[in-house]
Parts: C-alpha cells; sequence; structure tokens
C-alpha cells in the first residue's frame, strides 16, 4: 500500500511540474508530456494494487527516463531550476522503485527450499 501512494505522489509531482512548465513558458511540450508521465504513474499505482511487481517495474521505468530526460535538460542549461530537482526527484524515486522491486522478489523467494 505504502508503494501505491509514493508512486501516486511522485505523478503528481511529475503533473505539477507539467502545469508549471506550460504556464510559465507556454510550453505545450511540457504540459503533455508532464501529464502523460503522470498518468503512466498512475496507472503504475493503481497497478501495484493487484501486482506489486508489475507496477514498481512501470514506475521504474518511467523515473528511469524522466531521470535521463532531466540530466541532459540540466547539463545543457546548467538551471537547477526545474531541471535539476526534476533530474534528482527521478534518480530518487528510480532507486527506491528498483529497491521495491528487489526487496518483493527477496521477500517471494522461499528460503527453506535451498
Amino acid at each position: 500500500m505504502i508503494w501505491t501512494f509514493l508512486i501516486a505522489l511522485y505523478g503528481l509531482f511529475v503533473a505539477i511540474g507539467g502545469i508549471i512548465g506550460y504556464s510559465k513558458a507556454r510550453s505545450r511540450v511540457s504540459l503533455i508530456t508532464g501529464l502523460g508521465s503522470a498518468v503512466g504513474l498512475w496507472i503504475a499505482a493503481y497497478a501495484t494494487l493487484s501486482n506489486r511487481v508489475s507496477g514498481l517495474l512501470l514506475a521504474t521505468l518511467i523515473a528511469i527516463s524522466l531521470a535521463i530526460f532531466f540530466s541532459f535538460r540540466w547539463s545543457t542549461t546548467r538551471k537547477f531550476m526545474p531541471a535539476g530537482l526534476m533530474t534528482l526527484l527521478s534518480a530518487i524515486a528510480t532507486i527506491g522503485f528498483a529497491a521495491g522491486v528487489v526487496m518483493t522478489w527477496v521477500m517471494a523467494l522461499d528460503v527453506r527450499s535451498y
């Protein structure tokens, strides 16, 4: 249940970032990609309710793609806001979601069978 909340919260931050990008720079690309990524994250959050690993894997893939995109943006603009902040947030989310996948797999192992 905590993973559902964390993924949905990350999706909310991504959606807000897309809306702010549109309101400040009138960038439709920011709005579309921000909301599209947020919807994907909300789908991943919902998927964790029935299949934790698939939802976490989807969230991890989205977080990796956002981390890569914003790290390139940060390296070209050299401005921390918003690219640097989103790079750090996406990197933290990637590590956290990937750790959730590993923890779920490890907990699913039946140690007694080895």
